[in-house]
C-alpha cells in the first residue's frame, strides 16, 4: 500500500517567486530514490499561504530511508547563499496510506 508525505510550507507573500526558483532549481535526487512514485508542488491560489510539496513512496520504509539519506540532506540544505530559505518556520509533514487510487480511464466509443 502506497503512503503519502505532505509537507505544508508556509511562504509569504513577497517570497513565493525565490520559494518556487528553489523547487525549479532542485536537483531531481528523489525521482531516482527506490520507492518514490510521485512529487507535487502545490501552488496556493486563495484562502492560505501554504505551499504544499506531495510526495507518493511505495512504503513508509522507502520513505524513511531517503528522509535518513543523504540525498535528502543535499535536496534541503537551503539553495546555497542565492536561494537562501524562503519559507518561514512553520511547516507540518502529515502523512497518509493510500486507501483508492484511480486515473483517466480510456476513451472507448460504443
Amino acid at each position: 500500500m502506497s503512503i503519502v508525505k505532505i509537507n505544508a510550507i508556509v511562504v509569504p507573500p513577497d517570497k513565493q517567486a525565490r520559494f518556487e526558483e528553489r523547487f525549479r532549481g532542485r536537483g531531481g535526487h528523489v525521482e531516482k530514490t527506490p520507492g518514490f512514485e510521485w512529487f507535487e508542488l502545490l501552488r496556493p491560489v486563495e484562502g492560505t499561504d501554504q505551499y504544499l510539496v506531495y510526495t507518493r513512496w511505495s512504503s513508509e520504509e522507502a520513505y524513511r530511508e531517503w528522509e535518513s539519506g543523504q540525498d535528502f540532506a543535499r535536496s534541503h540544505d537551503g539553495g546555497g547563499d542565492d536561494l537562501a530559505p524562503a519559507a518561514s518556520d512553520s511547516h507540518h509533514l502529515w502523512s497518509y496510506e493510500v486507501l483508492e487510487s484511480s486515473g483517466p480511464k480510456a476513451h472507448q466509443e460504443t
